[in-house]
């Protein structure tokens, strides 16, 4: 694992703190942060954080800086989005970043 991952995933932990039924899984080639089975958010190689942020949060998130598109093989995935390294530097930022995926994820129904 790279150390960009390794050292976003320690500020992620801090933030998601002691909550109930949050887990690390790999995935991506890094680790993803889960909350009752639903992805939250995961750090990437690059330093940037893939957020999951519903179909309903997309124009929303995309508003934000650093924040574009997920895409994979080539096709965008609905319900996410990659925020760059730069835009996540900050605390702040990057709690309100992990604080939206919670969201998404809390409202999904447990796997």
């Amino acid at each position: 694992m790279s150390l960009a991952v390794d050292e976003l995933s320690e500020r992620i932990r801090l933030i998601l703190g002691e909550m109930p039924h949050v887990r690390e899984q790999k995935m991506f080639g890094g680790r993803a942060f889960m909350l009752a089975g639903n992805m939250v958010v995961a750090p990437m190689k690059d330093g940037s954080l893939l957020v999951r942020v519903g179909k309903e949060g997309m124009d929303e998130a995309l508003s934000q800086p650093g924040a574009s598109r997920m895409e994979m093989n080539g096709r965008s995935m609905g319900g996410f989005v990659v925020v760059s390294g730069d835009a996540v530097e900050d605390d702040e930022v990057l709690a309100e970043w992990v604080a939206r995926g919670r969201r998404v994820a809390e409202a999904l129904p447990p796997k």
